[in-house]
């Protein structure tokens, strides 16, 4: 028989199956093409159980293997700075130099003893190692980390260096008010088109022209899960757009835009939206404004401009076009950089993409990026600029600044968020093709050193295409989280799902939950075969609408009970083992088949049953009025008399909802 048929019936690959056969004293060679058929048909036949013994073997090797990790680690928790040499680690960890390199070369590193490693890949030959390494907090840690802020970047150049850039422009506002929508009628184009169910996924920078002035605007998503990149769009702008629709007025997420805004410390106008709708009422959403928000409209006498629009239809797109430059003319000395200077930018977005590696969207602030570029975090040499490519997708050779632009040639995943420089800086080995940050692969916010065990846990792994996506459901998840019922997130990484996820899950007891990912189709089948639970979303409140219905299910329900009429026994008709049929008179309210029963006697209950069945006029029937006789038939201990009263009631479960 062939080698590739048998691993088909099998469900493994050729390879696997050259690898097995050895082990369970099938000698063939390396290249075999061919199995004999009587071997063939009795590997078939015991296949359950040679599996069996493969997976066996496999974990008292691993069992082996974590032994002798364990009695070679001396210490359990160690704490490193972001970056620190091979040699110094070891000593930190206790573990041997050798063992260190030898888990490094695992995960494609391949360091000497001088060479520094980052936090995250510490950590995870830390994890391999059976130790746990957390990152220091030191004040001097602290400094390092924070890098140098835009602002100080900037307040270094020279004034006279400094020339007027496009403004960047932040549109904020609640779900579905027609943020993008809005960006669509300045840009002419179809963003939303590709915006699954109609939100914008993630932060993207584009860039129009009005009266010949360049704009750049930041769409940040509306949606309530998106809290934290709303809060980096904001910090990176010099004029915001807060959208509300005409029709809706001030909504939950319009109030936390707002407070962003305010925060931040940057001039707005107010677009009130969706004007054309039927509902709309601008003054009404103006009252709104002012009630909920305390911001006085212009024309009524206050300072901020709210400029009514239909961007479905680019009603009052041109004006609001208009009012955001002349508020930027009002911030002109602050919307300033120098173009000659090393580029500095803010990073708005990054993922992995499976071609390019790490790919992150930058928003340059000062100076102007070039293909070739060295690129430096916290000075840290994080890459060279091999491609340069604009909002459009066109390739550039520079990006100057205020310009959005997408780079390749990172070796590592920065953060949103973090301010990337040109220059020089310090080598460091990275782990290829890292997934994020260490807060993007392990979770801490429900990881609690001491766990309550009576409250439920639903246990996750998150997959996302971006890490702005990743931090955004786990920010949701967590305003779910109830005292009986809480989502805890193992691990969150970036990239399509895994064999390590599937363990980790296994492991775990835990579901993978994809956003924006696949699965490839050798995943799924180990998967289906661990009973591991895997599901995929493109839009962020299916995710968390799901989530929210598996914890409702985990809760217990409550069981409320309705008291109904009560019975005068008046006869007892017959007596048998488990039950009786009686007779009495309904002393009030009423009486329901399917009911429980409590038998009262002298004030005191001594006992409960069932109601098997109810008739009235030799009738079965479902319901008995007050004042009517009736016979029933009573399950339970056959201790019932004349005279005694029963309560009839109902319990009815109540499913608790979040």
């Amino acid at each position: 028989m062939n080698i590739t048929e048998l691993a088909r019936i099998l469900k493994i690959t050729p390879q696997e199956l050259r690898n097995y056969l050895p082990l369970l004293g099938f000698h063939i060679g390396r290249k075999a093409i061919k199995i004999n058929k009587s071997e063939a048909n009795k590997i078939i036949k015991d296949w359950p159980n040679l599996r069996r013994k493969i997976e066996m073997d496999a974990q008292e090797k691993i069992k082996e293997e974590e032994k002798k990790k364990k009695e070679l680690i001396t210490s359990e928790k160690v704490e490193i700075p972001e970056f620190i040499p091979v040699r110094d680690f070891s000593a930190l960890t206790g573990a041997p130099v050798n063992l260190i390199l030898a888990e490094l070369m695992k995960n494609g590193i391949f360091a000497s003893l001088n060479e520094k490693i980052d936090f995250d890949t510490a950590w995870l030959v830390g994890l391999e190692l059976g130790f746990e390494v957390v990152r220091k907090t030191g004040k001097q840690d602290e400094e390092n980390k924070k890098g140098e802020s835009m602002k100080d970047i900037i307040g270094k150049e020279e004034k006279h260096k400094l020339l007027s850039r496009p403004p960047v422009i932040v549109v904020m506002g609640h779900v579905d008010h027609g943020k993008t929508r809005l960006l669509d009628s300045i840009r002419k184009s179809h963003v939303i088109e590709g915006e699954a169910g109609g939100i914008t996924q993630h932060i993207g920078a584009y860039q129009t022209v009005r009266n010949g002035q360049v704009l750049t605007f930041i769409d940040t998503p509306g949606h309530e899960a998106f809290t934290a990149m709303r809060s980096r769009g904001a910090k990176i702008a010099d004029v915001a757009i807060l959208v509300v629709a005409a029709d809706d007025g001030v909504k939950p997420q319009t109030t936390e835009a707002y407070k962003i805004i305010e925060s931040a410390g940057i001039p707005f106008v107010i677009a009130i939206n969706k004007i054309d709708k039927e509902g709309a009422n601008i003054e009404k959403t103006k009252q709104d404004i002012s009630s909920k928000l305390n911001i006085v409209p212009e024309d009524w006498g206050g300072k901020i401009v709210c400029v009514p629009i239909s961007a479905k239809q680019g009603t009052g797109i041109t004006d609001l076009l208009d009012m955001v430059l002349l508020t930027a003319e009002t911030e002109s000395e602050n919307i300033k950089a120098n173009p000659d200077a090393s580029a500095a930018g803010t990073i708005i977005e990054s993922n992995i993409d499976k071609g390019a590696g790490p790919v992150a969207t930058i928003l340059i602030q000062n100076g102007t990026l070039r293909v070739g570029d060295q690129l430096v975090l916290n000075n840290i040499i994080v890459g060279k600029i091999k491609s340069l490519n604009n909002y459009k997708g066109e390739k550039i050779e520079s990006a100057g600044p205020a310009t959005p632009t997408q780079i390749i040639g990172l070796k590592i995943m920065p953060e949103v968020g973090d301010v990337l420089q040109v220059g020089e800086g310090e080598k460091v080995k990275y782990k290829k093709n890292r997934s994020g940050s260490s807060k993007g692969k392990f979770n801490s916010s429900n990881n609690s050193s001491e766990e309550d065990e009576t409250i439920k846990k639903i246990n996750i792994i998150i997959k996302s295409d971006v890490l702005g996506s990743a931090e955004a459901i786990e920010e949701s998840l967590e305003k779910i989280n109830t005292k009986n019922v809480q989502v805890k997130v193992i691990k969150k990484g970036l990239g399509n799902i895994t064999d390590g996820d599937i363990k980790r899950a296994e492991a775990s007891g835990g579901q993978i939950l994809g956003f924006n990912v696949k699965i490839p189709s050798v995943i799924e089948e180990i998967a289906r075969d661990k009973n591991i639970k895997i599901s995929i979303y493109s839009v962020i409140y299916d995710l968390i609408n799901d989530i929210r219905k598996e914890m409702e299910a985990a809760l217990d329900p409550t069981i409320q009970r309705k008291d109904l009429g009560r019975l005068k026994v008046r006869a007892i008709f017959r007596t048998e083992k488990n039950c009786q049929i009686l007779g009495g008179i309904v002393l009030d309210d009423k009486i329901e088949s399917d009911s429980l029963i409590e038998v009262v006697r002298n004030k005191e209950i001594i006992d409960r049953g069932k109601l098997l069945k109810l008739q009235s006029g030799k009738q079965d029937v479902n319901i008995v009025e007050a004042n009517n006789e009736c016979g029933i038939q009573y399950e339970g201990k056959p201790i019932i008399e004349e005279g005694d009263i029963l309560q009839f009631y109902k319990e009815e479960k109540i499913i608790n909802k979040l």
